[in-house]
């Protein structure tokens, strides 16, 4: 199991093929790769373009809270590893911003546990973002309700 939070981009396949190194227990691998979009939600179906994003955190709280989040999700499924990586600092669109991958005896569990980690992770992290317009404004992103409500199935 591992936490990690880095300005750095990180390997998808390096990434993937390191959790599972020489386990031959593992019969299913999820992952999910979130990225930063060109749009941003503004609600009722509207959006804005976006160019960038800016990611903040508050270093050792965020590493506490995940970790918080990785243990529930071990408590909850049979997984015989995991890996949430998210990144901060400044983001273009089209960088990927976070990779959780669970990896388990049985797909059942390396999916759900996939699926708990990324809802939660989207409510429960201390994470800050700023969009960025193409005219230089920026915005601070707002917890939506959507998010809320994929977190609340879990609990």
């Amino acid at each position: 199991m591992a936490v990690r939070v880095q300005r750095e981009d990180f390997d998808l396949a390096a990434e993937l093929k390191a959790l599972t190194a020489g386990d031959h227990r593992i019969g299913g691998l999820a992952s999910f790769v979130g990225l930063v979009r060109d749009m941003a939600d503004l609600g009722a179906g509207a959006a804005a373009p976006v160019t960038a994003m800016t990611l903040e955190h508050y270093p050792g709280m965020t590493e506490k809270m995940l970790v918080r989040i990785e243990d529930e999700a071990c408590r909850r499924w049979h997984l015989s590893a995991s890996l949430i990586i998210h990144r901060y600092g400044r983001l273009e669109a089209g960088d990927q911003i976070v990779l959780v991958a669970c990896a388990a005896p049985h797909r059942g569990d390396a999916l759900d546990a996939c699926h708990f980690l990324i809802d939660w992770l989207k409510t429960e992290a201390p994470f800050w973002k700023l969009e960025e317009t193409p005219d230089g404004d920026g915005h601070w992103v707002d917890a939506r309700d959507s998010d809320t409500a994929a977190t609340a199935k879990w609990r």
